[in-house]
């Protein structure tokens, strides 16, 4: 019987192999991003209120993409290593599995959607104008979420095998859909009636559905490697362990980001009751996206590669992987620092911002900026972690993040100092996150990379022996 062929990921010399994965999946991150904030910009002219209204919404958004990314982030780094060991039954069994729990996932956020919309805007401020606009958006939004959860989880499954291209071409095709409906329904074009933040939303889950139909056909027609029949399919409790023992703490991961948003901005607006410093931090969420989405382009694109060369035992191409990654994202993160501390007044102004918001906005960017030089790091080293099994650190690294230091320490110079000194939290936050990928870093040393250089080292004698 012939051998299994050998996956680029485990023969391509690393540094092109990266290059290669990553820039599609810049790229189609970047045009995720792009949309996102778009989204905003085309809201924004709105009004201030409008733009609010999405801005307190983004908690449970990142709700579905925290539980969707996850899952697929599971399903991915499992099926790359059950590749590397060649072993495509298991990697079958785990794809079939993250649908189901794609499916059980999307059934929650449903119910959230036709029943506590309201009430979770309610808890957050007292102005009509904001909640009537957030309730139309985000229910929108939570309702036909299943385009969102199907997109993460097809777009991770072509990555798992490499295909990074296919992957950019679901995310872009979505993308673009959002960008080309949002003036549409947002401003009543063609004839159409002006539906504020309810076009918005709408122009955001056709994008999502259309993105997610897209993924599924490309992964039937073009995705060998993957089997994704549920020909007599039972829900398989060891495979679903397995994907949570990774996901789950990538999606506690990413739910932190979801409750620290929420603090911050009870916080921000209980200190600064015109609401522009929660205006502020909504536009500081939507820039950040659009500069981390290529640094976790590349971080996932290392993802599989580091799976399968640890299902392979190669340590040199594991650690090859993750020093080549942290140095293109460090040259990126350094070039959102320039525009951030430089020219915080060009970003500003797409948000049709106020002479308020603007002051505001361009003192707080200057500060969080300097975060952004730690941010690099610790965003490839916490993919890093997951593609080693090691999620508990990577959750560690976002609690250090964005709630056992940002949430307190912004808490603290809000109150005592007043809104203008919040943002110096920030990037004290990123020192935090930092200090956990050290310690990280020193345990990996004890364990994996110590047991992988020991089959590196027995792989070696066996073969000068033959």
């Amino acid at each position: 019987m012939e051998a299994m062929k050998e996956n680029r990921m485990g023969t391509a010399p690393v540094g092109p192999l990266l290059i290669k994965m990553g820039i599609p999946m810049m790229a189609s991150m970047l045009v995720q991003a792009f949309y996102n904030v778009v989204d905003s910009i085309y809201v924004a002219q709105v009004g201030q209120e409008a733009l609010n209204a999405v801005s307190l919404a983004y908690p449970v958004q990142n709700v579905v993409t925290a539980v969707g990314t996850g899952t697929a982030i599971g399903v991915n780094a499992l099926i790359s290593r059950s590749l590397g060991e060649k072993r495509p039954d298991k990697a079958n069994r785990y794809a079939v599995n993250g649908l189901f729990l794609i499916f059980c996932s999307y059934l929650v956020i449903l119910l959230f959607g036709l029943f506590g919309v309201e009430y979770f805007f309610r808890t957050q401020t007292t102005i009509e104008p904001i909640i009537r606009g957030g309730v139309d958006y985000l229910t929108i939004c939570c309702c036909f979420s299943f385009g969102a959860f199907g997109q993460a989880i097809l777009e991770r499954i072509l990555q798992s095998t490499g295909k990074t291209t296919l992957s950019m071409i679901t995310q872009g095709v979505g993308a673009v859909t959002n960008i080309i409906l949002d003036p549409i329904l947002i401003f009543g074009w063609f004839g159409l009636p002006a539906m504020g933040t309810k076009g918005a939303a709408i122009a955001t889950v056709t994008g999502q559905i259309i993105s997610m139909i897209t993924g599924l056909i490309l992964n039937m027609k073009l995705n060998k490697e993957v089997d994704l029949s549920f020909k007599g399919f039972r829900p398989d409790t060891e495979s679903i362990r397995d994907i949570y023992v990774i996901g789950v703490p990538s999606i506690l991961m990413m739910l932190i980001g979801s409750v620290m948003t929420y603090l911050m901005n009870r916080m921000l607006i209980s200190i600064e009751p015109t609401a522009t410093a929660a205006a502020v931090f909504g536009i500081y969420f939507k820039s950040l996206t659009f500069l981390n989405m290529p640094v976790l382009g590349l971080a996932h694109a290392m993802m599989p590669i580091v799976s399968y060369n640890l299902g392979a035992k190669r340590l040199n191409r594991v650690m090859s992987a993750y020093h080549l990654c942290i140095a293109y994202a460090t040259v990126i993160m350094v070039a959102g620092w320039v525009v951030g501390f430089f020219f915080p007044q060009l970003l500003l102004g797409f948000f049709n911002p106020s002479p308020a918001l603007m002051e505001m906005g361009c003192h707080a960017m200057r500060i969080i900026s300097f975060s952004y030089l730690f941010t690099s790091y610790n965003l490839v080293s916490s993919t890093f972690f997951q593609a080693l099994g090691k999620s508990m650190i990577s959750m560690l690294m976002s609690l250090a993040r964005q709630l056992m230091v940002l949430v307190p320490v912004a808490y603290f110079l809000g109150h005592t100092f007043g809104p203008s000194y919040v943002w110096y939290a920030i990037p004290i936050g990123e020192l935090g996150a930092l200090a956990v990928v050290i310690a990280g870093r020193i345990l990996m040393e004890k364990t994996v990379f110590r047991s992988l250089a020991e089959a590196d080292a027995e792989a070696g004698s066996g073969a000068a022996a033959a």
